[in-house]
């Protein structure tokens, strides 16, 4: 495997690691494991290094939901143009381009039920290209970029039928 590929695959399983840390896990000396992190991040393969919070476990009043967006392609640029304006809000915590009923998921974040509501139809409805909007709220959220929130004490083995 390529060496920089075992760099972006530790680092996104923890992105605590030192250089040290991964210089030995790698075998390599640190400036080369410094340098192999330095051009992953100039080059933007590494954008940004995260904290996964449960926010459940602080009282700090925070909705998500997912938006549902359908949109009329602009010619030569597709969907792109609509989805770097959507993009640009900071509401929006996560924009991908979908196959099948609808064309973008739009993941927001809002201090209320009103908040994303008046997000909705005051930014993201009037968009030149928007047809069609459908909001879903986050009731609750069990598992995050491949992460239990919450573990059940006891045993956590799969039930087979026969």
């Amino acid at each position: 495997m390529d060496v920089r590929m075992e760099v972006l695959e530790l680092l996104a399983e923890n992105a605590r690691l030192t250089i040290e840390q991964l210089a030995t896990m790698l075998d390599l000396d640190e400036q080369e494991a410094r340098r192999l992190v330095e051009e992953l991040e100039e080059s933007h393969t590494i954008l940004g290094y995260r904290t996964l919070v449960n926010w459940d476990k602080v009282q700090k009043e925070r909705v998500t939901a997912l938006i549902e967006v359908k949109v009329t392609p602009q010619r030569d640029v597709g969907f792109r143009a609509v989805a770097e304006r959507i993009g640009r809000f900071p509401e929006v915590k996560s924009l991908h381009l979908m196959s099948g009923a609808y064309d973008l998921a739009v993941f927001i974040e809002g201090r209320t039920m009103q908040e994303v509501a008046f997000f909705v139809a005051t930014k993201l409805a009037p968009i030149d290209g928007v047809m069609s909007t459908t909001t879903h709220f986050v009731l609750q959220t069990f598992k995050k970029e491949g992460i239990l929130l919450e573990e059940a004490d006891g045993d956590h083995r799969l039930v087979m039928s026969p």
